[in-house]
């Protein structure tokens, strides 16, 4: 039987840029036997090979002549397609000045020559772990948001929905001064609102008409199982998820479901979302509905503040409409 390994086990591939093949030699050696190599002599044929070959990692001297390695990493760090490769310099230049230049470029480190084996192999393999962080969390961030897009498609939605709703509840987040990072975290995390969705039947999801009593009970379970779905987590993320899923049918007054949480019982991350989910229900088009005009969905987000919507929460997402608005703009759903 023939074994083959996974793709994605083969060696990392790093960029090596010297105009002293004496220099490149010495990387080959230092590297060669735990990473897969590319090398350039001159800045042109780096930037060409970047583009081509998106190497993990790039290992750059800054004196060549023609474009020099400051050039270099400022062009990479210029195009979408290899901005985010980590520039290492690798270089004879030790001032104060020319370090500062260099990370005000975009790079992440330096190494000064003549190189010391030990320092070359553990800086790579630092950068290389960081990297490989970034990928796993932009993986998982991926994975969240196509679950939140798979349940709404099971619902009869565009899978639009998630992308403008996460952005409204960021908005809201932001005008009620959570941080950056904060806002960030709940974008990527509204998205699982629903995700409890896919254990409901298609007969009761996409039925056309009013609900039994007997099906409006299996629908309000959605919440619990979205948070089954998602469990116990130690991301902060997922985390956050799951109190989003499992509380964002909950009503200020306590007449929501499942648990009938009232007031700050119910976690702001769920009361945010709620505002959020039942704005661009409204004002989104469905085969059931028209949908309403901004101005009625205002009113009914005024109506139902004190009752369905954190009153607090209301005019804070109100103030920042226009904002709300643009992003609607950006993200209509296609005819």
């Amino acid at each position: 039987m023939i074994m083959t390994q996974p793709t994605d086990t083969a060696k990392p591939v790093i960029l090596v840029v010297d105009d002293e093949p004496t220099n490149l030699q010495v990387l080959r050696q230092i590297l060669q036997a735990d990473y897969q190599l590319l090398f350039a002599r001159d800045g042109q044929k780096a930037l060409e090979l970047a583009r081509q070959e998106q190497p993990q990692l790039v290992l750059l001297d800054v004196m060549m002549p023609g474009l020099t390695g400051h050039d270099v990493c400022a062009q990479l760090k210029t195009d979408p397609v290899t901005a985010g490769i980590p520039v290492i310099f690798v270089t004879a230049m030790a001032e104060v000045g020319d370090e500062a230049r260099g990370f005000e470029l975009g790079a992440v480190d330096y190494i000064t020559k003549p190189v010391s084996p030990p320092i070359v192999r553990a800086r790579v393999r630092t950068h290389l772990s960081l990297v490989r962080v970034e990928e796993l969390r932009e993986t998982r961030l991926q994975i969240i948001q196509r679950l939140g897009r798979a349940a709404e498609y099971k619902d009869n939605e565009t899978g639009l929905h998630v992308v403008r709703m996460s952005h409204y509840a960021r908005i809201l987040a932001l005008g009620l001064g959570w941080s950056a990072v904060q806002a960030e975290e709940l974008l990527n995390a509204a998205p699982m609102h629903d995700i409890g969705k896919i254990g409901i039947a298609d007969a009761i999801l996409q039925k056309p008409g009013p609900l039994t009593p007997e099906e409006w009970a299996a629908m309000k379970r959605h919440p619990l199982i979205g948070g089954e779905i998602i469990g116990d987590h130690p991301s902060s993320v997922l985390r956050m998820a799951r109190r989003i899923a499992e509380s964002h049918h909950e009503k200020w007054d306590g007449s929501g479901y499942p648990y009938g949480l009232a007031g700050e019982a119910i976690p702001i991350e769920a009361r945010i979302v709620a505002i959020a989910d039942v704005f661009d229900a409204l004002t989104t088009a469905r085969p059931y509905k028209k949908a309403w005009p901004v101005e009625e969905a205002v009113e009914r987000l005024r109506l139902d503040a004190g009752t369905h919507f954190d009153p607090a929460l209301v005019p804070v997402f109100l103030a920042r409409l226009p904002e709300v608005l643009a992003v609607r703009a950006q993200h209509m759903d296609v005819a």
